[in-house]
């Protein structure tokens, strides 16, 4: 059907009125017409034709006008949407409020004015054709959110899989770590990992612009260029973020999205810490709760935004004794909203862990996302959650 073409089927068992109506139509390029004078096959001629609009008689002889309408409107007709106007000889109010009831979508006296019916059938047809329209593009954008919905799901599976394992992480045995990740929608944008070689110790935590499955694709090329460099053994800092930000700045210039993220690395050795990459806060937790905040707006630049950052990329070092520790974290915890839109804060987070810091990594953080989430309370979750501990043994 094309978006101007009108099919109008009429269904009257005088021939004289079928042609009355075919020389008024005539005139009109873009409406075709069909007569039928058998009511019973109706539906078999309106299945053949595609009717945009049905003009149906209701007086005929071989069955009643009001049942036909039953019919053209019972759930399983393919005429049920087409809209249906109805003919009668003579204007009567109690017939014309059943036919309403039945279904029908107008009442005319016939015949009318040639330009009254040329604008009925014009004004019925064209909402029909505009509901064909609706219809199609949702059914479209059911099969492409169905599309979608498989691809997200392959992509959070990927992303949960490479999140370290637990016996990756007592392998560090200096360290005590746990770290938390939960997605705002069925992928997230957060990215954090732990990559022990040969003696050494890199751990990242990033927060990639938006969330959703490019997001968690980049997320994911952040991952595996991270493993790449270490598995090269490349130790250098400045070197290390650079290539990296290069690699997913050409691969998002590639899939032309506009896809960035704050990423901080630190490597740890011999109970040090070597920072650098542009972030949060990084939280310094010593031994009895001390709670120090290091800014690391100087350490880097988001990742993936420019094609070289290599003069923005700074780096610091801290010692750690033991019971001392890092949080990292992704704003989705300290942007957290209550349903008065309060948010959870860097204050909050800083005050429950001086509190709580005599226990291990595992229960601080199990304590630290379950106060975020009393506070979250009944509101939507807007961001992923990610928070990671590490504690010095």
């Amino acid at each position: 059907m094309s978006n101007s073409q009108i099919t109008v089927l009429l269904i009257d068992d005088q021939p004289m009125i079928g042609e009355a109506v075919r020389r008024i139509v005539a005139t009109e390029p873009n409406i075709a017409f069909y007569y039928c004078s058998d009511p019973t096959e109706t539906l078999k001629i309106a299945q053949e034709v595609h009717p945009t609009v049905i003009l149906q008689d209701l007086v005929m002889p071989d069955m009643d006008g009001l049942l036909l309408v039953r019919f053209l409107r019972a759930k399983d007709a393919p005429t049920r949407d087409v809209p249906l106007v109805v003919l009668s000889s003579k204007e009567d109010p109690t017939i014309k409020a059943k036919a309403f009831a039945l279904g029908a979508n107008d009442y005319l006296v016939k015949l009318p004015d040639a330009a009254e019916l040329i604008a009925r059938i014009r004004y019925h047809s064209n909402a029909y054709i505009n509901f064909l329209k609706r219809k199609e593009a949702e059914e479209r954008l059911k099969e492409e959110n169905l599309r979608l919905s498989a691809e997200l799901d392959v992509t959070r599976k990927i992303q949960q899989m490479i999140l370290p394992k637990e016996s990756e992480l007592t392998q560090i045995q200096s360290l005590d770590i746990a770290g938390f990740m939960e997605p705002a929608s069925d992928v997230g944008g957060d990215y954090y990992d732990v990559l022990y070689h040969n003696g050494s110790v890199k751990i990242g935590i990033g927060d990639v612009t938006g969330h959703g499955l490019e997001s968690g694709m980049v997320m994911l090329m952040v991952q595996t260029a991270i493993r790449t460099l270490m598995n090269q053994n490349e130790t250098n800092s400045t070197q290390f973020l650079q290539v990296l930000n290069r690699t997913i700045y050409d691969n998002v210039q590639r899939i032309s999205s506009d896809k960035n993220l704050t990423l901080i690395l630190l490597d740890y050795q011999d109970n040090r810490i070597r920072f650098s990459g542009q972030h949060e806060f990084i939280i310094l937790v010593r031994d009895g709760g001390k709670v120090e905040l290091i800014d690391t707006i100087d350490l880097g630049f988001p990742v993936g935004l420019e094609e070289d950052i290599t003069d923005f990329i700074g780096e610091t070092e801290i010692y750690l004794n033991p019971g001392d520790g890092v949080v990292l974290y992704t704003d989705g915890i300290t942007e957290a909203e209550n349903e008065w839109g309060e948010l959870y804060g860097i204050e909050r987070l800083c005050e429950i862990l001086s509190q709580i810091w005599q226990f291990n990594a595992n229960e601080i953080k199990d304590m630290i996302i379950n106060d975020v989430r009393q506070h979250i309370g009944k509101q939507q979750v807007y961001d992923d959650i990610t928070l990671l501990v590490l504690k010095q043994k």
